[in-house]
């Protein structure tokens, strides 16, 4: 009985942990994202971790990956068991953390593929644990599959692909896109919410200095205000969400007036996402002006979007000397569309056709 239960734990956390990396690592860039939410201000407060969240993100993916097969074949079983007990506890008291203080809304254990809510993270990393403790326990009856020689060539194989498939999708296209903003999406359909769709149960909180402090209350709770207490802000907490559209922060903005109906209805729509013009690769923004002007020549409307300033834009033209338009958009929803900065999307009638990196820009259908 315990042999059995071993082995299946020995399964069990193997397959899950390949399962979880691979997805990861095929967005590594997106998981780099949520890990700049854990080292942001409002969780542990440690910026100077964020110019290496790409690497960390790669090195734990990877981790997670080569951890799962060495386990699925006996390798090194007492390290593999106490490495995948270490993981284990600080995904653990992260998911926690994120679930008791709710600071980041989805761990990204699974990256884009599925979402879970913070406390189904931390469910199911109590989960993993509870099988990980079964083989430490059990530590001797995992034995390894094959010969020492044979064991080495497939560790060190599954590190050299994982590196490659990392490469690869930091340096063109994810293998297989997760995201609300795939090939195929429209992105007005997306964006709509059907008449008999749930809604959003909203509190309104009010903030008030009360002797130096600022404390919230409730709209019950203005009648009954403390003396001399002063309004500072007032936001709306979510009780209930409602239904939320897959696409819900798009929205195109060109010098303060909205511009996402135009664009969406355009039968040829080549878009030129770049979240960051400073961070944006240089080679890429200097093939601009002749893409715009290819584009142009067969009927497409050409457009920048970007989560940068004015000033920034400005610059930005004046640097590459453009003179399209460059729509404002919400940084985040950018990085969501596509992770390279930039890359390019052709829309027809508001459907995604194509999306391409900036190192691919010579396969676009135009």
């Amino acid at each position: 009985m315990k042999k059995t239960i071993t082995q299946f734990s020995r399964l069990f956390v193997g397959i899950l942990f390949i399962i979880s990396g691979l997805i990861k690592l095929n967005d590594p860039l997106g998981f780099s994202y949520k890990l700049d939410e854990y080292f942001s201000e409002p969780v542990f407060n440690m910026p100077f971790f964020v110019p290496y969240s790409l690497a960390i993100a790669l090195f734990l993916v990877i981790l997670e990956v080569v951890l799962g097969v060495m386990l699925l074949i006996g390798y090194k079983s007492k390290l593999t068991i106490w490495l995948l007990l270490l993981l284990i506890i600080k995904f653990t008291f992260l998911t926690f953390y994120s679930a008791y203080y709710d600071v980041v809304k989805d761990c990204g254990c699974f990256g884009d593929a599925l979402h879970l809510t913070p406390w189904q993270s931390f469910s199911k990393d109590i989960v993993l644990l509870f099988f990980i403790l079964i083989l430490f326990f059990n530590k001797k009856l995992i034995k390894p599959l094959f010969a020492n020689n044979v064991q080495n060539i497939l560790v060190l194989t599954s590190i050299a692909l994982c590196a490659f498939m990392g490469y690869w999708v930091i340096n063109h296209l994810p293998l297989k896109d997760f995201r609300p903003y795939k090939v195929g999406t429209n992105i007005r359909t997306d964006m709509s919410i059907p008449d008999n769709a749930p809604k959003s149960v909203v509190e309104m909180v009010f903030i008030y200095k009360v002797n130096g402090v600022d404390k919230e209350f409730t709209e019950k709770d203005l009648m009954s205000l403390p003396a001399g207490a002063t309004f500072v802000d007032r936001k709306d907490k979510v009780i209930v969400q409602g239904y939320l559209p897959p696409i819900h922060d798009f929205k195109l903005d060109l010098e303060g007036q909205d511009n996402t109906d135009l664009v969406l209805s355009k039968e040829k729509a080549l878009l030129v996402v770049a979240y960051d013009l400073v961070k944006a690769n240089p080679e890429a923004m200097q093939k601009l002006d002749k893409l715009y002007k290819d584009a142009s020549a067969k009927g497409y409307y050409v457009a920048v979007l970007t989560g940068s300033s004015n000033d920034v834009v400005e610059s930005s033209k004046k640097k590459y000397g453009l003179s399209f338009d460059f729509l404002s958009c919400d940084a985040t929803a950018l990085k969501t569309i596509e992770r390279a900065n930039p890359s390019f999307v052709i829309l027809n009638y508001g459907t995604i056709k194509q999306k391409v990196h900036y190192n691919d820009i010579n396969d676009l259908n135009l």
